[in-house]
């Protein structure tokens, strides 16, 4: 019975723990987006090529970036929907 308990607790304690890294926008691109983004469009920071998606706005980029696009696997590799848009949110602070 306290192994059981012991389990339970683990499961709840990951399940927990994805909102925390979300908050890192930086860590998530740079784990998950910044080696083709580094090469590829847009790059981190080239205003220009975000201003089409600004006018999209965040919500609708977030969602082609979960779904993915072209040679972008759906959530641009990173492990939830909650990561990808968090480093979505930060290539956008850094394009403006």
């Amino acid at each position: 019975m306290m192994r059981a308990i012991v389990v339970v607790a683990a499961v709840m304690a990951l399940g927990t723990a994805g909102p925390v890294a979300a908050a890192d926008g930086k860590a998530v691109y740079d784990k998950s987006c910044g080696g083709c983004h580094a090469a590829m469009a847009p790059k981190l920071g080239d205003k220009a090529a975000f201003a089409p998606l600004f006018k999209k706005g965040l919500g609708a980029v977030s969602a082609v970036v979960i779904k993915g696009k072209g040679a972008m696997p759906p959530k641009g590799g990173a492990a939830s929907d909650a990561d990808a848009k968090t480093a979505v949110e930060y290539m956008f602070s850094k394009a403006k």
